[in-house]
Parts: structure tokens; sequence; C-alpha cells
């Protein structure tokens, strides 16, 4: 009987135990529950403060404010692809300047022929002197990104240099890529063990045909690309940056995110570059939101020759054209959006008084120092409308205006753009808004070898 109340009394002091050791881990279990709450509603928090979505949730992880985006800068890098087929010759078959802005969500790729001559004098050219060579003589990129930095005026600091088993590694990690093959291609190097056999066509290209793609230049019997697509190497390289695109629209799927160890082991042995990790990681969480749709791709211009004293074939480019397609591609579309963004959210610019002023701007043009026709107009079709065009340049011209040079824009855009290149009078400005009853007026930087005083981009919502 003893034995048995001891026994009980046990029990009761075992419970007692029990039943605090329970208490306390109930407030554990609470105050974890209660710091997870809060971690998430901070990372929540975070997230929609940085954006929201995929990329808000990657800006936050990496430790970036609601203010990181805007104090980064446009990314410009130059891109080589390097053939390695042939033992001891890396030759850059691809040669690219890349460029994105986090801030805008655009992206510009410009091609460089990779017989580019790089001597004093094309009269004396051999084969050592075009662009491509210059990565296997000087064993290293170096060479390359100074000259052409040298031809552009971008001073790019950057450079990416892919082998093609890159290539070859990624096509295969996606699981091929869909493409739309713009010929028939058959060619057949037994030299290099290079076979090219495609069909013209949309189509999921695997690695071995993606290698073929991006490095046929013409068939057997010499033929290539049709003049309307670009032919021999313009055509080739329009090919490379389409399918650079379409790699990146399709790399960039949510589905992919999961494979981003592999794509990283794919780019640490077999891409060289000096872009530091610590740099390249500010910009990843707002490249995952980016739209192949935005960007815009351009040639350097110049013309094919092979009058020299060897015969040899090279791309000889042309200044002042390269220097405006730059303007063009990497500075004008980038202040057409900054316009666009202040009209959208101020709508007291001076750009949008000027309609709500029509006889003051009136007065002050009858009086101005600067006439109309002194001024030399550039006009951009960006509207895809070849008439609705037409009538834009016929209108400034009955006008009085000196429409000195029309082209087509480097891409279509929805605003019309009116780009000041040589300090302008506001007025006569106003004025072209007036007589087109549209666009966004916006300043470049003052270039005096500028062709024209001003470039107008017509948009989609001209008529």
């Amino acid at each position: 009987m003893k034995k048995k109340q001891e026994n009980k009394g046990k029990m009761k002091n075992i419970n007692k135990k029990n039943r605090k050791k329970m208490k306390l881990w109930k407030k554990i279990l609470l105050v974890i529950l209660v710091i997870i709450l809060v971690a998430v509603g901070w990372f929540i928090y975070k997230t929609q403060k940085n954006g929201g979505g995929v990329s808000g949730m990657l800006a936050t992880v990496v430790g970036h404010d609601e203010n990181t985006k805007k104090n980064l800068s446009e990314f410009r890098v130059l891109i080589l692809g390097i053939s390695t087929d042939q033992t001891g010759v890396e030759l850059t078959d691809t040669i690219m300047v890349a460029s994105y802005n986090p801030n805008t969500q655009k992206a510009t790729l410009l091609s460089i022929p990779r017989d580019t001559y790089t001597g004093k004098n094309p009269k004396k050219a051999t084969p050592s002197d075009k662009i491509n060579a210059l990565y296997s003589y000087t064993k290293g990129p170096e060479a390359t990104l100074e000259l052409v930095n040298e031809i552009t005026g971008l001073n790019i600091d950057h450079y990416v240099v892919i082998k093609t088993e890159a290539l070859i590694k990624l096509v295969d990690a996606i699981g091929g890529v869909d493409f739309n093959v713009p010929i028939d291609m058959d060619y057949d190097d037994p030299t290099q063990d290079l076979h090219i056999h495609l069909k013209a066509g949309q189509q999921h290209l695997n690695s071995d045909q993606a290698e073929q793609l991006v490095r046929f230049r013409h068939n057997n019997d010499l033929t290539s690309y049709p003049e309307e697509y670009g032919d021999n190497d313009t055509g080739r390289m329009r090919t490379q940056r389409e399918f650079i695109m379409q790699v990146l629209k399709q790399t960039l799927k949510p589905e992919n995110i999961f494979k981003i160890g592999e794509i990283l082991d794919i780019a640490n042995q077999y891409v060289i570059t000096n872009v530091d990790l610590n740099y390249a990681k500010d910009y990843i969480p707002y490249a995952v939101e980016f739209s192949t749709e935005n960007i815009v791709t351009g040639v350097l211009p110049g013309e094919n020759t092979n009058n020299n004293t060897s015969g040899t074939w090279v791309f000889v480019y042309d200044p002042e054209e390269t220097e405006e397609l730059i303007q063009e591609l990497f500075y004008d579309r980038d202040l057409e959006q900054e316009t666009t963004d202040r009209n959208t959210t101020d709508g007291n610019t001076i750009s949008e008084n000027a309609t709500n002023n029509t006889n003051e701007t009136n007065t002050s043009l009858e009086t101005s120092k600067v006439s109309k026709s002194d001024i030399k107009i550039e006009v951009l079709n960006g509207c895809e409308d070849g008439n609705t065009f037409q009538k834009a340049v016929e209108e400034l011209r009955d006008s009085g205006y000196n429409v000195s040079r029309t082209g087509n824009a480097a891409n279509i855009i929805s605003k019309t753009a009116i780009i000041d290149k040589k300090e302008t009078s506001q007025v006569l400005l106003n004025n072209i808004k007036e007589v087109l009853r549209t666009g966004t007026i916006s300043s470049s930087e003052a270039n005096s070898s500028s062709k024209v005083d001003v470039t107008i981009v017509i948009g989609k919502d001209y008529e």
C-alpha cells in the first residue's frame, strides 16, 4: 500500500514535469511561429517594394532595396563566339556588342562582321588584318575589345568569350530550341568535319543542329541567304542574332530556373569573362523579367571589298554611318523612353504645355531668328505603315521644314519622338509637334558632327 502511494506520487511529479515541458514547448513553438510570420511578412513587404513577382523576390534575396535598380547603369559587354574545331586556331566567328538597361528593360545587339578590316590601308589588306584573327594572334580578347571601342566609341569594359561547346551544352541543358530556319542549308567541309544539313521552317533544334545553324555561310553550290534577308555574312549575323534571342527567351523560362546550377557549370567550363560575379548578380533579378521583344539589333555599316594587292575580301566600315547608328541604337531609344515616362507621370512638361499654347508659339515663331528651312530634319519610319510615314514627311515639307533625310527606324515605337540634336530652338521644336499633332520632345547631347539638327521617329500614334 505504501509502495502504491509512493508510485502515485512519482507519477504525479512526472506528469507535472511533462505538463511544464509541454507548456514550455508551446511557448517556444509560438515564438518560432511569430518569428516565421514576421520574417515572411517582411519578405513579402520587401518583395513588393522591389517590384513584386519573381524579380522582386530575387532582388530581396540578394539584398536589394527599392533604390538599387535606379542606381544601376546600362550594362554593356563585348560577346565573342569562338570556333574550337581547328586545333591551335581560335577565330572569333561571332562578334557582337550587347547592352541591357534594367530600368527601361531594353537591350541592343550590334553585330560586327568577322572580316572587318583592322589595318590602316585597305589596299594592302591580308587575311591576318581581319578582326576575327585578333583573338588568335594576341592570345586573348583585350585587343579585340580595344578595337571595338575604337570603332564604336562605346567605352565597353566587359567581355564574354563563348566557346562552341558552351552553345552545344546550353541548348542540351534547356532541352533544345524552337527556331524558324530561314532557308535550306546544305554544306560539307570534311577538313573541319563540318556537315550542315537543315531544312527551312519552324522546328525544334537540338545542339548539333544549333551549331550547324550558327556556322552556316553558304551552300555547297555557293548559294547563300537571299539578298532581301542579308547575303552571306550579313545573313549569317542576322541568323546568329535571332537565334541568340530565342535561346535567351527559352532559357529565361520559369521552368529553367531549376537548371541554374547546370547552366553555371557550363559557363564555368566554356566561358571566359572579366565580368565580376558580384557586379553581374545585381542585374540578374531584373533580367528574369526581360522580354526579347525589347531587343533592337543592327550591323556595323560599311562595304565588302577585295580591291587590294592580295585579293582578300575584307569589310571596311563607314565611320560616319557607324557614329549615327551607335547614337540611334544605344542613346536615342533611351531618350525616347525617358521622355515618354516623363510625359506619362508629369502633365506639366514643356512638350505637353506646348500644345496648349498654340497662339503663343505661332507668335514666337514669327519673331524667331532661325527659320524652318534653316534646320535639317531626319524623319524615320517607326510606325510600319509606309503611306502614313510619307504623309508625315509631306506635312513637314508643306509646312516649310527641310526634311533632308528619311529612312527606317531600328524598331517600331508607339509614341512619335522628336529628338533635338543641336540645341534647336524650343519654339521650332514645339511647332514641329503642332504640325504632326503628336510627339514627345527630348534632347540628346549636342553633337557638332551630326548631319541633322532634329531626328523625328514617326510612331504608331501619328494619324
